[in-house]
């Protein structure tokens, strides 16, 4: 029995960045057409202004709605919400106004996943000010998404480069509040979160590891105890439960081990232990995953880049890698 390919909708982004561009060279492309059902939902002048900031055309065709799209034809289908119009907004800068139409168009996108139209959506970069000054008032997307998703679990980011993937016991809080925040049944639930998506996009039994608080592990208590007291029990306990997790490992080394090859996820502590690590590596491939709900997210891990609107230059490749991986992850719950 032949399954059906996933059907993604993609977002163009916060049309005052780089959002539009990239979708449109990824667009350009048409390397997808056998694996996804793909279709644009936004309006048709900001995929216009995308395609001309990157130089590209492409045959697209506009619908109503989702259930109006002949898959059958050869143009890129394009839900025509006629909601953003690009000559409204000064493009490389912040703008609450746009950041409210993105939630917006977010918003109606997660309605037709919840709905059972869309297996997934991919978002081009965001910005977080912006949505926040729109009136989305959450620190983030991802809270944002579980807010629309009515999740009630526990849920959190997964970064993923070719060479591994992260996973944050916090997140976008204050350093300060984030050491407050870590608790064996974070920990617990981030590591577990980490082995079933990884699980998920491919990885039959996976290896994580688990990065310490402190300088050196905490050098046995000498630079505080949060390893002793918090993270190693947590970790043996995983263990002991079938899980193949380590650590905790000082953050010196954990991303140099995991470069290696010996991890395919690490769990860290709070949001820069990681990033800084991977977008080192692979700035321009990043993908941010927002793992555990009931929608697949994903999005590049860069942001808006407002330097470089307008200037034809900006690189696809994290828009590409976020498309391949929603796509994975969409097939893997069809399946």
């Amino acid at each position: 029995m032949n399954q059906r390919i996933p059907t993604i909708g993609l977002m163009l982004g916060d049309m005052t960045g780089i959002g539009p561009e990239i979708c449109a060279r990824l667009l350009a492309t048409g390397a997808t057409k056998n694996t996804v059902r793909l279709a644009v939902i936004g309006d048709a002048r900001v995929l216009e202004l995308g395609m001309q900031d990157a130089g590209v055309q492409f045959a697209w065709r506009s619908y109503k709605s989702l259930d109006d799209v002949d898959w059958s034809r050869a143009e890129v289908p394009l839900v025509d919400l006629g909601n953003i119009d690009p000559a409204r907004f000064k493009r490389g800068e912040v703008s609450a106004e746009s950041g409210r139409l993105t939630g917006e168009t977010l918003k109606y996108m997660i309605d037709l996943a919840l709905a059972g139209q869309l297996d997934g959506i991919c978002f081009a970069s965001l910005n977080k000010a912006a949505l926040h000054g729109g009136g989305w008032n959450f620190h983030d997307e991802h809270q944002m998404f579980a807010k629309l998703t009515r999740h009630g679990g526990f849920f959190g980011e997964m970064n993923v480069i070719r060479e591994f993937n992260t996973f944050r016991v916090t997140s976008h809080v204050a350093l300060r509040e984030a050491i407050g925040m870590i608790t064996p049944e974070r920990i617990s639930a981030t590591i577990t979160l980490a082995h079933d998506t990884l699980r998920a996009v491919g990885h039959a039994a996976p290896r994580i590891g688990v990065a310490a608080l402190n300088p050196h592990g905490g050098e046995n208590g000498l630079f505080g105890d949060e390893e002793i007291r918090i993270i190693r029990p947590t970790v043996e306990t995983m263990r002991a439960a079938g899980i193949a997790c380590a650590g905790p490992i000082p953050s010196d080394a954990i991303f140099l081990k995991a470069l290696r090859g010996e991890f395919d996820g690490v769990v860290m502590m709070y949001h820069d232990q990681g990033q800084i690590a991977t977008k080192l590596i692979s700035f321009n491939k990043g993908v941010t995953v927002t793992a555990g709900l009931k929608i697949v997210f994903t999005t590049p891990a860069h942001g808006t880049a407002f330097d470089i609107v307008g200037q034809g230059k900006a690189d696809p490749g994290a828009i590409e890698h976020a498309l391949e991986i929603a796509v994975k992850l969409a097939a893997a719950r069809l399946h």
